[in-house]
């Protein structure tokens, strides 16, 4: 769960993901290796937003040593990371090793094969076994797939070098795809389908192992595990109508995953409203569209380890 982004998520998109079909990933219903070809889409419209993020951070610790990418998903912001980064070493840790040979394989792509690794971990126990503690851990969108949040923020802590950063990326905004009027149904579609998205979301948070409520108060969070709050920044993602087929594509995407993961809480009308915009036929529907835009925002909690 990508962004996250995606993602995501772990890994990754602007909202979480949201339920998949079929059998979940380590009981948490999620199977992001088959959500892989959304999770790569979402993070690479995302990657303006990505890179302004990086950009900023990079203001703040101008040459870490060592990233850890806690819940890289597919890599591809791992990757954009190494390109931002130079100077440093990479390492992606996520628990879902099909996702990570995919990010070993851009990695090798994009040429960075030389100072890119992958470890295999759940982030319940921190950011696994990384050779050195961590300049910088990122984690976009993947906290919130871990039962204990608090007790995973600790771990990745411990992970952190002396004067470390950390990046979380969790929050921000609903995605937005459409006029709150599409002439078809009844307006305010979006805000329906997210309400049901948040009852799905607090359900699958009650259900993760070891599942521990809290609020989502991320700076007072990142205060609790020692760290100190030094900064938030919100990043904008704006594609607007008319949209590059990508987009148009991931919108088609991503309406697909909620309309097939919360069917059974939507009501008709809305669910019937879903098929026509996702009927490739129907001159009403996504892909025919004039008025499709994506508008979303992602927001970033920075913490420092202190000296």
């Amino acid at each position: 769960m990508a962004q996250d982004h995606h993602h995501d998520h772990h890994h990754g998109p602007a909202q979480d993901h949201g339920p998949t079909q079929g059998h979940g990933h380590d009981h948490t219903q999620m199977d992001f290796a088959q959500m892989l070809p959304m999770l790569v889409q979402e993070a690479e419209l995302f990657t303006p937003a990505y890179v302004a993020a990086a950009d900023w951070l990079r203001e703040r610790q101008p040459e870490p040593g060592l990233i850890v990418d806690a819940g890289s998903g597919p890599g591809v912001i791992s990757c954009l990371l190494a390109e931002r980064f130079p100077g440093a070493r990479v390492v992606a840790v996520d628990g879902v090793e099909p996702l990570l040979a995919e990010a070993r394989a851009r990695a090798e792509r994009l040429g960075f094969a030389d100072r890119f690794g992958t470890v295999e971990a759940e982030l319940s126990d921190g950011i696994g076994d990384v050779e050195y503690p961590a300049d910088l851990v990122w984690a976009s969108r993947s906290l919130h797939h871990v039962g204990d949040q608090r007790a995973a923020l600790a771990g990745f802590v411990r992970g952190l070098a002396p004067g470390g950063t950390l990046a979380l990326l969790e929050g921000g905004l609903p995605t937005r795809f459409l006029p709150r009027d599409i002439g078809i149904g009844r307006p305010g579609l979006q805000a329906r389908v997210d309400a049901v998205h948040d009852e799905w979301f607090t359900r699958m948070r009650s259900e993760l192992p070891g599942s521990v409520a809290e609020t989502e108060d991320w700076p007072a969070l990142l205060d609790a595990v020692g760290l100190r709050h030094a900064a938030t920044r919100t990043f904008l993602v704006d594609l607007p109508a008319p949209l590059s087929d990508e987009a148009r594509a991931f919108v088609v995407t991503s309406l697909t995953h909620r309309r097939n993961g919360l069917a059974e809480g939507l009501d008709p009308e809305d669910l019937a409203t879903l098929d026509r915009l996702l009927d490739p036929e129907d001159k009403a529907g996504v892909h025919h569209r004039t008025d499709v835009f994506l508008l979303t925002a992602m927001t970033l909690y920075v913490g420092v380890k202190p000296e």
